[in-house]
């Protein structure tokens, strides 16, 4: 067997600061949405693999949560330490960067790269945002300079510039190795999961700064009938007046959240669902650890 037609496999980490867009790259990479987005910082909290497989080539890529300096409470060194787990045990480093910018979270990633025996490639992200394209030189030649990277991609997933380019660049890096998950397969992840995620999505798009924080998503039940699936979610907040917040004036924020996540979650299911949503507190859970393993960080 050539090498061209010699299977390749291996993880590949999307690592960052928090809102520099790895889950939006991942969804668009695969064609299909899997990991939530907001606009939001510290969106994701738990790293989510995506597969792309096309040929003999399969990337599991690993969405990793946002690497910040802010580790006060126990949810965020959670995060972080799923995302630094990710720097070792993997095939290709991606570090994404937000076109134009590099910021003092982004100087502390790259600290952290230092050494690293992996390939390693850098994505400028959102480059659609940015129209004189010169403005990007700087920062490509600042990152050129640590020796770092095999490549410097400007990319916009949204737009879909550069994307294949960067799809080719993990391919080629991929190290010789059976395939891991089958060709139709995009996550590891249960569908329950997925659905927690859906529902804490249309939370964080729905609500101000504070409260996505400190809100987080149980599937109680899932129950697949013949016509229908029929969902139980609790949302759990840390105090009685976001629970307020949350359900709205009469219920009808917390109506609008589950219309929004029934929608996303039958697209999904590809079935019609039933949805039921309650919200309930857990003082501080954000900040122990034992509230944080009943709630699903283990």
């Amino acid at each position: 067997m050539n090498e061209s037609t010699q299977s390749r496999c291996g993880y590949v980490a999307l690592i960052g600061r928090p809102n520099v867009g790895k889950s939006t790259l991942l969804n668009h990479v695969l064609g299909q949405k899997i990991s939530i987005t907001s606009r939001k910082p510290q969106t994701t909290r738990r790293n989510l693999i995506g597969v792309d497989t096309e040929g003999v080539h399969q990337a599991i890529f690993v969405d990793t949560p946002g690497i910040h300096q802010n580790t006060e409470r126990a949810l965020n060194r959670y995060m972080v330490n799923h995302a630094t787990s990710t720097l070792s045990g993997v095939d290709v480093l991606v570090l994404l960067l937000e076109g134009g910018k590099i910021v003092d979270e982004d100087e502390h990633i790259l600290k952290l790269l230092q050494g690293a025996q992996v390939p390693c490639f850098a994505v400028l992200s959102k480059i659609d945002l940015i129209r004189d394209k010169t403005a990007l030189l700087p920062q490509i030649q600042q990152l050129d300079g640590t020796k770092l990277f095999q490549q410097i991609l400007p990319l916009s997933a949204l737009k879909q510039e550069g994307l294949e380019a960067f799809r080719e660049q993990i391919f080629a890096s991929l190290p010789q190795a059976q395939h891991l998950f089958a060709d139709d397969e995009v996550t590891d992840k249960p569908e329950r999961f997925l659905v927690a995620e859906i529902v804490r999505e249309k939370l964080m798009r729905q609500l101000g700064d504070e409260i996505p924080h400190a809100a987080t998503v149980v599937i109680e039940s899932f129950k697949v009938e013949e016509n229908i699936i029929r969902i139980h979610a609790d949302i759990y907040v840390e105090r009685e007046g976001q629970k307020r917040i949350v359900i709205g004036k009469q219920g009808a924020r917390l109506k609008l959240i589950g219309t929004e996540a029934r929608k996303d979650i039958e697209g999904m299911l590809e079935q019609k669902v039933m949805l039921h949503l309650w919200v309930k507190v857990r003082k501080g859970w954000t900040n122990s650890a034992g509230d944080m393993r009943r709630l699903g960080y283990d």
